[in-house]
């Protein structure tokens, strides 16, 4: 199954995540969906609220010859990432670079972020785990735990780039909106 993609002006952007308790079938099942989801939306992440869930869960997959600024795959770092009650436990150095969302569709912004994080999490099997990734997966881990904490990537904007992109912005959060009247009336 895939999931449609929640788009800016989605209040349930705005929820918080809640701790999974027990990974189960369901939860399996949901970071599957999840992960095909992303990979049909040609995503590098995503995170649960993004597909309606409340669940704190979120699916990363770096490709990789993105994996590192060399191009070569980091063998430490297992992708896809399925992260379950993640929360990045140290940070490390500094990167500026090109963001962008799946719920924020063609809108891309500069951004600073740490250069390499270290998160722990519970996997798949419900085993307590920990993951060191840097570059673009950190990237990615830190704007998927973002989603899980109710933080969007306009939240991020400095007040020159919400600005830049005010129109944007205002028409994505319009349409958002006509559809979600659109589907209550159906």
């Amino acid at each position: 199954m895939t999931y449609g993609i929640l788009k800016y002006g989605s209040p349930e952007l705005r929820r918080k995540s809640r701790k999974v308790e027990k990974v189960t079938a369901e939860i399996r099942r949901l970071a599957e969906d999840m992960l095909r989801t992303m990979r049909e939306s040609n995503g590098l992440g995503l995170a649960a609220e993004q597909v309606g869930r409340a669940e704190a869960v979120c699916v990363i997959d770096v490709p990789e010859n993105l994996q590192s600024d060399t191009g070569a795959p980091d063998p430490e770092v297992p992708m896809p990432l399925v992260l379950i009650n993640p929360e990045i436990t140290a940070f490390e150095g500094e990167q500026t670079g090109q963001e962008g969302c799946l719920s924020f569709p063609e809108i891309y912004i500069n951004l600073k972020r740490a250069r390499t994080v270290e998160v722990s999490y519970v996997d798949l099997a419900g085993k307590p785990a920990s993951v060191r990734v840097s570059g673009l997966a950190a990237r990615a881990v830190q704007h998927e735990l973002d989603h899980l904490n109710a933080v969007l990537l306009v939240d991020r904007m400095s007040p020159v780039q919400k600005v830049a992109l005010a129109g944007k912005l205002k028409r994505l959060k319009k349409e958002t909106k006509a559809a979600t009247v659109a589907d209550r009336r159906a």
